[in-house]
Parts: C-alpha cells; sequence; structure tokens
C-alpha cells in the first residue's frame, strides 16, 4: 500500500514539474508569436516553431546533465563558473540580467497597452503609454514586495484562469478560423522570426529548481523538461492556427499593422471576429498571461539582485531591490516604440542563444571529454548531437548580430519593407 501511495505520489510531482516547466514557457511571449510569424505564413513558422523547440529542449537536457555533476542547489552562476571559470561566471551575469530586464521590460510594455486598453473600454477614460505602464508596474510590483509565498499563491491563480481562457477562447474561435488565411506563405522571411521563437522556449533558468523537487530522478527530471516542452508546442500551434487563421496578413488591422507598431495581436483580434466572446476571452488570456510571466521573471530577478549585491530583502532592502526593478523598466517601456516585440526578440537572439544554448554545450563538452565528469546521466548522441546543437544556437546569435549590424533586416524591417512595396504597388 505504502509502494503505491508513493508511486501516485512520484507521478503527480512528475506531472506538476511538466506544467511547471510549460508555465514557465507559456506566457507573454504567446501575444507576440503570431505577429512575428504571421508575415512568414503557418506552414513556415511552424517548421522554424519545431526546430527551436527541438534546440530548446536538447539544451535544457545538457544543463541538466551539468546540473547532476554538482551538488544540489547549484545555479546557473555555481555551474558556469566551476566548468567555465572566471569568464563563465561574467557572462552568465549579464546574460541572466539582461534576459531579466528584457523580459520585464517586454510585459510591462505589453501589460500598459492592455491597461489602456481595459480603461478604454471599461471605464471610457483615456490613459497615455506613461501612465498605463506605471498603473501596470505598480499595481504588479507591489505583489513581489509581499514575498514570495504570497507571488506563489496568485501566480497559481492566475495560471489557472489563463489555462482555461486559453482553452475557452480556441473552442469559441474555432468557427471564425478561415482557411484560406492559413495557406499564406512567405519562407524568405521565417528565419527571422528565429531569436523571438527561442524566448517563447526559455524556462532554463529555474531548471536547477526541479532537481531537488524531482529527487534527483534522472528518468523523471527528463520526462519533466521534454514533457514540459512539448506541451508548450502544442499549445503554440493551437494558438499560431487560431490567429493565423482569423486575421489577415494585410489591411488596417493586420498582422503587417501589429508588427508595425509592436502591439500584442489581441489588440486586433476584436477587428476580425463575429462573436464579441472571441476578442473578450482573447483580453483576458493576454492579461492573465502577461501577468504571470512578469511576476515570476520580477520574483527572480529580486531574488538575484538580493544575492548578488548582497541586499537583504527587508525594509529598506527591499525599496531599494523594488526601485532597482520598476525605474529602468518603467523608463525602456513607456518610452521606446515597439519595445514589447523588440525586447523579446533581442532577449531570445542574443540571452537565450547564450546563456540557454551555447554555455550549456560548452559546458558538457568540457565536463566530459576535459574535466571527466561521471558518465552514468549523459545526454545520447555524443559529439555529434553537440556540434549541431551548438551551431544551431551559433547561427541564432549571428544572425541577431546581423540584424542589430545592419547587414540584414529584422523581422520589423522585413514588415517595413513589405508595407512598402504594398503602398508603391497601390500608387500611395
Amino acid at each position: 500500500m505504502e509502494e503505491e501511495n508513493s508511486a501516485i505520489s512520484q507521478k503527480g510531482q512528475l506531472l506538476s514539474a511538466m506544467f511547471l516547466v510549460a508555465g514557465t514557457c507559456i506566457g507573454g511571449g504567446m501575444l507576440a508569436l503570431p505577429v512575428a510569424t504571421g508575415i512568414s505564413g503557418f506552414v513556415p513558422s511552424t517548421i522554424m516553431m519545431v526546430l527551436c523547440w527541438l534546440a530548446m529542449t536538447a539544451s535544457a537536457l545538457l544543463l541538466l546533465e551539468v546540473n547532476l555533476w554538482m551538488k544540489e542547489g547549484a545555479h546557473v552562476i555555481t555551474m558556469s563558473s566551476t566548468i567555465l571559470g572566471p569568464i563563465g561566471r561574467i557572462v552568465s551575469w549579464v546574460v541572466y540580467l539582461f534576459i531579466s530586464y528584457a523580459s520585464i521590460v517586454a510585459y510591462t510594455a505589453a501589460g500598459g497597452s492592455l491597461v489602456a486598453n481595459g480603461a478604454a473600454n471599461l471605464m471610457g477614460m483615456e490613459f497615455s503609454k506613461e501612465i498605463s505602464c506605471l498603473l501596470f508596474i505598480v499595481c504588479f510590483g507591489g505583489i513581489i514586495y509581499l514575498g514570495n509565498r504570497f507571488v506563489g499563491r496568485v501566480n497559481t491563480i492566475l495560471f489557472v484562469a489563463m489555462i482555461a481562457a486559453y482553452f475557452a477562447l480556441v473552442g469559441t474561435g474555432i468557427s471564425e478560423v478561415k482557411l484560406e488565411f492559413l495557406s499564406h506563405r512567405k519562407w524568405t522571411t521565417s528565419f527571422l522570426a528565429i531569436p523571438l521563437l527561442l524566448t517563447t522556449f526559455s524556462f532554463q533558468t529555474m531548471l536547477p529548481s526541479l532537481t531537488p523537487y524531482l529527487r534527483r530522478n534522472v528518468k523523471a527530471l527528463r520526462w519533466a523538461i521534454m514533457g514540459g516542452t512539448t506541451i508548450t508546442l502544442i499549445v503554440y500551434l493551437l494558438w499560431q492556427w487560431l490567429v493565423l487563421g482569423i486575421v489577415p496578413v494585410h489591411g488596417p488591422n493586420s498582422l503587417l499593422k501589429a508588427l508595425e507598431v509592436g502591439e500584442p495581436i489581441t489588440q486586433f483580434l476584436r477587428e476580425h471576429v463575429r462573436s464579441e466572446w472571441v476578442s473578450i476571452l482573447a483580453e483576458y488570456f493576454a492579461f492573465f498571461a502577461l501577468v504571470t510571466s512578469f511576476l515570476g521573471m520580477a520574483l527572480g530577478l529580486m531574488d538575484f539582485l538580493s544575492d548578488g549585491l548582497k541586499i537583504k530583502k527587508t525594509g529598506k532592502g527591499k525599496i531599494l531591490l523594488g526601485l532597482l526593478i520598476i525605474i529602468p523598466t518603467f523608463i525602456f517601456a513607456a518610452y521606446f516604440e515597439r519595445i514589447f516585440l523588440l525586447a523579446l526578440d533581442t532577449s531570445g537572439g542574443f540571452g537565450d542563444s547564450i546563456l540557454n544554448g551555447i554555455m550549456p554545450v560548452l559546458m558538457v563538452w568540457v565536463g566530459r571529454y576535459y574535466l571527466h565528469f561521471p558518465a552514468e546521466n549523459r545526454v545520447p548522441g555524443g559529439k555529434p548531437l553537440l556540434l549541431v546543437v551548438l551551431a544551431f544556437f551559433i547561427f541564432a546569435l549571428v544572425l541577431e548580430i546581423l540584424i542589430h549590424s545592419g547587414f540584414t533586416c529584422s523581422i520589423f524591417e522585413a514588415c517595413q519593407l513589405i508595407i512598402q512595396q504594398q503602398k508603391e504597388g497601390a500608387g500611395l
């Protein structure tokens, strides 16, 4: 009887761990997905999404291998400094901060748009971008101040509400999908969405927390990673199918327009549906997705700053930590156009490709073949797998560097070129 109860408990923990992985991935990035991939079309974007899913899942399994070499409680900083030395430690510090701030800025910018939209629709009040962003970050940043337990409870409620809104939205919106919209294909722009797609499958920074949770059970940990990312992929594909099948690529309230202004797609969805419930559910889903992502990233950043700067999370120390998060986030979110998509895109291109892609491969390579760590928990595939994964993330990093150095256009610039071509073709 005890063995049966233990097996049930282990299955429950495994399922919970899968949902934790999926919940970390699924969030505000979903609102940017159809916008960044829409100009390429459903089929090209699906192929790019599957490639990014495979790469991020592989890198997570490699990072797990490294984590199991360490003592329980070891985080990215400890792992990188142990295997890659001082340079690895510095890179981890810089990139972790970059990913965290970029993500929080993105969620605040999009959250501000939803606050302004909600105020206009529900109360007939017009809020500026600055006021909307300030309301969002003060309101939900204040929850962080109340402590980890309170944040955990609020986040659980919001995540359940987000999933409920998602399934209600998909169920309600099926009848609105136009199959001819899904036939659009533009392969030449599909690879430009890779940086943002990496962000939407990013969860590796919380992976060390899974190891003690599943009691260093290698099989369970691998199933949690693969199951969690697979759930995420299925949710994303359904979301892509729904939105790209409802919102047209061209026109005044199109995917191109959403990309041009850098707004979440839910702001444009209501213009193309007959049922008012679709747009209402989309707004609720967007709100819950953004807040859950914001809370998770902000809480992690506060703990990281507290540990790194040796500032206690009590009294004045907690206020100082809060200001270190709120002030720079508000400035970038409120005063820079298109920051929602740009921040997520840059975070994936630079942050995830380095911290969650290249570094796990390098740590495994050094740990296996130079430091000769134990071989019992190795990910199958040997050096060929490591080289393929490394090549993919180097490609993503080089792509982002080329975009920012002007050698190739970004997804935003591609959008501008397409719009300009349309205007010239129409004689405008």
